[in-house]
């Protein structure tokens, strides 16, 4: 039996421009996919709306297309996916796989920070409440392709989370593994920052009976006080900067080759250049113990 064809994909928020951090992990995704002959999709995380930026998506696409960062197909906008997401939601209701839950952050922080599966047998209407998936199958442990075998504490790993929130959105595990599924996502390339959640997206593709991809952190990016770049945090948007210089440092932080006369190439001949390099063994290593 061959192996499936290779999906992958980037999937920013629009809560403001690419920055660097963003950057890093478009190339990385992007040189990863066209590495395996594979796919290379975009998908647009616009289910929050509180945080997001008039206008950001569409300055995000033209910022990729600027870099020669071209995807295959149509972006997949997730706002778009609201009625799939719900159906999961009641289908999981139905089967008593997912509950209702009043408890408050103030509440949970206060028994010891993790959720304790307080509400889990109280049969609570909707109403003001929140939506957890019961943890039915744990998660411990799973492989990255960069960090190897990644623990995942007992705690939050046996911890039901939340898939609505009591606001009426979507939560990002929700969505991302609903959507992964969906596309045929066989890797996901992204930031060391949210692997520990990664055993979440593992347990609802246990629920679904599908094939999980696979998973590969790359190392964040960080500022001065050693704080990973986030457009929460700041970051500079690297709008009408020189890309080539961008692209070549992007490059640098994912331990690729390059030459210095690669800045009088275009951003299109540079990525093919560096894809002919692509190493994924030179990637730095990321610590654990700093997530």
């Amino acid at each position: 039996m061959s192996a499936k064809p290779y999906v992958g994909r980037f999937a920013p928020s629009p809560s403001g421009p690419l920055h660097l951090g963003s950057l890093v992990a478009a190339v990385g995704s992007y040189l990863q996919a066209r590495s395996q002959q594979g796919q290379w999709l975009v998908r647009i995380e616009d289910i929050d709306p509180p945080r997001e930026q008039a206008g950001a998506s569409k300055v995000i696409l033209k910022q990729l297309e600027q870099f020669g960062l071209h995807w295959d197909g149509s972006v997949l906008y997730q706002s778009q996916r609201l009625a799939a997401y719900q159906q999961q939601i009641d289908q999981w209701l139905y089967q008593q796989a997912a509950y209702y839950c009043q408890c408050t952050r103030k509440q949970i922080k206060a028994a010891g920070g993790y959720y304790l599966g307080t509400c889990r047998d109280l049969a609570l209407h909707s109403d003001n409440c929140a939506t957890r998936l019961s943890a039915s199958r744990p998660i411990y442990s799973f492989n990255d392709q960069l960090a190897g075998e990644v623990i995942i504490p007992k705690a939050l790993a046996e911890e039901d989370f939340i898939i609505k929130r009591r606001d009426g959105l979507y939560a990002y595990n929700l969505a991302v593994s609903l959507d992964d599924a969906e596309q045929g996502i066989t890797e996901v390339v992204r930031g060391a920052d949210i692997i520990l959640t990664t055993g979440r997206q593992l347990a609802i593709f246990e629920l679904l009976a599908k094939a999980a991809p696979n998973y590969l952190h790359l190392p964040l990016v960080l500022d001065e006080h050693g704080n990973k770049l986030s457009k929460q945090n700041h970051a500079p948007s690297i709008s009408g900067k020189q890309n080539q210089q961008l692209l070549l440092q992007a490059l640098r932080y994912l331990g690729q080759a390059s030459e210095a006369g690669w800045l009088e190439l275009s951003c299109e001949q540079i990525l093919n250049k560096a894809l002919a390099n692509w190493q994924l063994s030179a990637i730095p290593k990321i610590s654990l113990h700093s997530q």
